[in-house]
């Protein structure tokens, strides 16, 4: 096979749906565990939701009819009834006659709608009524939030905290969930040490991939192990990446990924199993090395080795791995958001750029504001809220255009105008090269 034939990023992702395949293992967790996990199976309510009308407003049960044309100078006349207490059954209610009812209380037989408290008053047993009610009105009917045989969440659908509480509502309490991916991460190189390093000898580096892209695989509900740090020796290469890749579902290789002599990734890589390098080069900047590999059935990644190009890799690419793995391309979260570019940003034909973006709020609208940064440069990263794309064919992108900005699973908020976090990094017109090929 010959290395190092770049693919179209349209290409690669389409290699991502073909040869990669969903987990086969599957776990049932208890509600109180699912928070976060990937079903495995649709999940349908099994009963209504609610099961029997209920009152949304502190007020009366009425029958809709008996308090038509009621108003402040012509209230309406009713009998109250009694009151309806929380979770007991309610009796009926005849015409001319209301009952008390609290919010969420269950409606008597024979009324339709609830007169809020703050538009009735009571006189002994005698209800004044000053504004009449639709049918309906203030009331949720028996299965009007969720029926039975209704279609919750699909295979796929990935539970956040309000997702549980509408399970909970339905009374499901076993959850058939994907086993969570367990994806190994090496770092390769005779430079690389651990970032808890104290003292760097000269031309040491800190291992920032193994961070970075060990967290990100977290926040998508993997289970990441850290194989350590492998020299550039063949041998210890090759153990070590055997012996990782026989506990994973997925291997990561965090640099060694060029053209090298002593770049080791893709020789390992086509040891562990065929059919091996499925690609070896994207025509993206930056992360042009990039090396994705198929080996008994596992995903195999060769990222590289500058941060900037790694994580740029990982949320084009990896992110789209993973959520095969959980047979989430049906129905993945998009990440994009629709901004204005605030400067023209040239590209080569022919070739894929991905630049790092801040956002920023303009007089209402969004803006993209790139920041420039060789892809060594891992604090321009940590300025950035996402990546906008200039796709092969077109030369740039233009001051003012529309741009969709694929942006990265973080918690930091959108600054305005006035703010600015970078403290002036690149942001206001700086004329640093646009992100490195590595």
């Amino acid at each position: 096979m010959k290395f190092f034939e770049v693919h179209e990023t349209r290409a690669v992702i389409e290699l991502i749906e073909q040869h990669y395949q969903p987990l086969t293992r599957v776990a049932k967790v208890s509600l109180y565990e699912a928070f976060d996990r990937v079903l495995a199976e649709e999940i349908r309510a099994t009963e209504n939701v609610p099961g029997f009308d209920r009152s949304t407003v502190d007020g009366y049960a009425v029958r809709a009819q008996d308090t038509f044309g009621a108003s402040d100078s012509l209230p309406a006349f009713l009998d109250i009834a009694g009151t309806i207490e929380m979770g007991q059954a309610a009796g009926p209610i005849s015409r001319g006659q209301a009952k008390y009812i609290p919010t969420g209380g269950m409606m008597p037989n024979g009324a339709d709608a609830v007169v809020m408290i703050e538009h009735v008053e009571e006189i002994g047993s005698l209800l004044n009524v000053f504004k009449q009610a639709a049918p309906n009105e203030n009331v949720i009917k028996k299965g009007e939030d969720l029926h039975d045989g209704h279609l919750i969440f699909r295979r796929g659908h990935r539970l956040q905290a309000v997702d549980l509480g509408v399970l909970a509502a339905a009374g499901v309490f076993q959850i058939p969930v994907f086993a969570k991916p367990i994806v190994g991460i090496l770092s390769t190189g005779d430079e690389i040490v651990p970032p808890e390093t104290d003292s760097l000898q000269p031309g040491q580096i800190r291992d920032i991939n193994a961070v970075t892209v060990g967290a990100a695989l977290q926040s998508m509900g993997c289970e990441v192990i850290y194989g350590g740090i492998v020299r550039d020796d063949y041998q210890e290469y090759l153990r070590r990446a055997q012996g990782l890749f026989a506990q994973v579902d997925m291997l990561v290789m965090s640099g060694g990924s060029s053209v090298g002599t002593r770049d080791y990734t893709v020789k390992v890589m086509e040891t562990l199993g065929k059919p091996g390098i499925l690609v070896h080069g994207i025509s993206i900047k930056p992360g042009k090395p990039t090396i994705l590999a198929k080996a008994g059935g596992k995903p195999v990644i060769g990222l590289p080795g500058h941060p900037v190009s790694a994580m740029v890799i990982f949320d084009l690419f990896v992110r789209r791995i993973v959520n095969r793995l959980y047979d989430r391309t049906s129905h993945p979260f998009d990440p994009r958001i629709r901004a204005r570019l605030s400067r023209n940003l040239p590209s080569a034909v022919g070739r894929s750029d991905y630049i790092r973006v801040r956002l920023e709020e303009r007089d209402g609208e969004m803006w993209a504001v790139p920041i420039f940064g060789k892809s060594g440069l891992i604090s321009t990263l940590a300025e950035s809220h996402g990546i906008v794309e200039i796709p092969a064919p077109k030369e740039g992108l233009l001051q003012g255009e529309w741009v969709a900005v694929n942006s990265f699973v973080r918690e930091r908020g959108i600054v305005s105008e006035e703010e600015d976090l970078s403290g002036g990094h690149a942001a206001q017109g700086s004329t640093e090269e646009a992100p490195g090929c590595c």
